[in-house]
């Protein structure tokens, strides 16, 4: 399966279930803020955003995790990086890179 982030074409060799959930959109790196964090005045190492509904957040890194959050709180399970030079995706639900 392909699909095309940031203009640039991404392989998911082993999609999982979960993925026709999430529909593929248009992600843009670098991410710019993790918006939990500022609502908080907290920090964050790196950024991820959901692919279902382009939530972005704070990697398992970063002191309040969170995309983890968003993930037990929504049942959104994949999630891209958004650091640039970077292009993975991975699903919560089954622990593993896609």
């Amino acid at each position: 399966m392909k699909s095309t982030m940031s203009n640039i074409s991404v392989s998911i060799s082993e999609p999982c279930d979960h993925l026709e959930a999430a529909p593929i959109r248009t992600v843009h790196r670098p991410g710019k803020a993790c918006v939990d964090c500022l609502k908080i005045g907290g920090r964050w190492v790196q950024l991820r955003e959901c692919l279902t509904c382009g939530h972005v957040a704070c990697c398992d890194s970063s002191p309040n995790r969170h995309a983890t959050a968003h993930f037990h709180a929504s049942g959104h399970p994949i999630i891209t990086t958004l650091e640039a030079g970077e292009d993975w995706v991975w699903c919560y639900a089954d622990e593993r890179a896609l």
